[in-house]
């Protein structure tokens, strides 16, 4: 009687293990390189530059940098999770950054030294990214695999609505140098706890057993130079660098774009605060309707859910409705990274996932920094938004197109 009840413990363990993985990676990502790079700046930058006197242009180039540099290394750090695993990569680089993000508070009023600085959060950042937690996910999960990345990269969400919060308050109490050294040791305390004892990769095929019988195959998949010469990865490519520029050139624009309309500070910030929560049910929605429906039509759906906003936004709208317009652009780029997510294992396979899943996020990086300056280019020329809501409509429709078209799964 005894043998039963202990195979029972056993079957709950193993059903458990992988959404204690999925936990632990909320947990990591609210403190990734996006919700740490990214969100709070838009707090610091004010303190400053005031007191060094620099021009917000200088500051804000610093984002730019860290965002071109961590485009580079994703390859890179990709291959090395494939090679290494998932905790000897994402454990020093958690330590590095939250290191580096606290020495910020050091730095002299000199602007080069502030550009180098996140130059490095950019690099090291890449081994505490969405990349890193997606690939730990994917290795515990198929049938469920949609719905378990969609919660899994929620935590990005959580954190792009709590870390400018948190930096707020800390600059309150303790100046701009102070929110640096909180955020980083916020950094450290919440991310090293959560990979050390529960992220980690199912890496031996050995391990799948019936137990385990929602494991994938984690020994198939194509190798980064196959992908490379495969039309679906530029497929993919090109969907996510369009759909990146169109959606966060918008979002980066709505408070001056509202502004501009006479729509008021406060209800434009919300609109734009709207977004983290949108990007949260985005990434949870997708990913469950990922698992039921075929992720090309999925995809292509989910990313003409923004261009209702661009249409929105297009028309005039103000008050309630421009919250509604961010909204759906929220829910189309929470989206698009669980979609990317999902469709790297689907038609790429997890044998080389890092460095596959690397790469397109690389040029997902580099769409999220080319978009915002692409439509205030766009303004500064014509002097109206109109032209880049436009551009941003179209490269959606594309997307879309190029999505519908990748075909049966590779590795189902």
């Amino acid at each position: 009687m005894a043998m039963p009840q202990t195979l029972d413990r056993a079957d709950v363990h193993a059903s458990a293990r992988p959404w204690l993985v999925v936990f632990g990676s909320v947990l990591a990502l609210i403190v990734c390189n996006g919700p740490m790079i990214l969100f709070p700046f838009g707090v610091l930058v004010g303190p400053i530059a005031a007191e060094f006197g620099w021009p917000r242009a200088t500051l804000a180039s610093a984002v730019v940098v860290s965002h071109a540099t961590g485009a580079l290394a994703m390859p890179f750090v990709g291959g090395m999770v494939d090679r290494f695993g998932v905790q000897r990569v994402a454990l020093p680089a958690i330590c590095v950054f939250a290191l580096v993000f606290a020495s910020v508070a050091l730095l002299p009023g000199i602007p080069l030294y502030f550009i180098l600085a996140y130059a490095v959060l950019g690099i090291v950042g890449a081994g505490h990214s969405t990349l890193i937690y997606a690939r730990a996910v994917s290795t515990w999960f198929n049938r469920n695999r949609g719905l378990a990345l969609g919660i899994t990269l929620s935590g990005v969400g959580l954190g792009t609505a709590l870390t400018p919060q948190v930096a707020r308050i800390l600059i309150a109490d303790y100046g701009w140098r102070g929110a640096y050294v909180g955020l980083g040791v916020l950094l450290f305390v919440l991310a090293v706890p959560a990979v050390a004892f529960l992220v980690r990769d199912r890496r031996s095929e050995a391990l799948r057993s019936s137990e385990e019988a929602d494991a994938p195959h984690v020994s198939e998949g194509m190798t980064l130079r196959e992908g490379l010469v495969d039309w679906r990865f530029w497929s993919v490519g090109i969907m996510l660098f369009l759909v990146a520029a169109a959606v966060n050139g918008t979002i980066a624009h709505i408070v001056p774009l509202l502004g501009d309309r006479g729509v008021s500070t406060k209800i434009a910030t919300t609109a734009l605060s709207a977004t983290g929560f949108a990007l949260i049910l985005g990434r949870i929605l997708s990913g469950y309707c990922l698992d039921r429906f075929f992720a090309p039509y999925v995809s292509a759906l989910f990313f003409l859910v923004p261009l209702c906003g661009l249409v929105l936004l297009g028309a005039g709208a103000e008050g309630p409705l421009a919250i509604v317009a961010a909204i759906l652009l929220g829910i189309g780029i929470g989206a698009e990274v669980d979609i990317m997510a999902f469709l790297v294992g689907r038609y790429f396979g997890l044998l080389h996932y890092g460095a596959i899943y690397g790469t397109l996020l690389a040029l997902f990086t580099f769409g999220s920094g080319m978009g915002p300056w692409l439509v205030a280019l766009g303004f500064d020329h014509f002097h109206s938004y109109t032209l880049a809501l436009i551009s941003a409509g179209v490269g959606l429709l594309i997307a879309s197109a190029l999505v519908s078209r990748l075909g049966a799964y590779r590795y189902a």
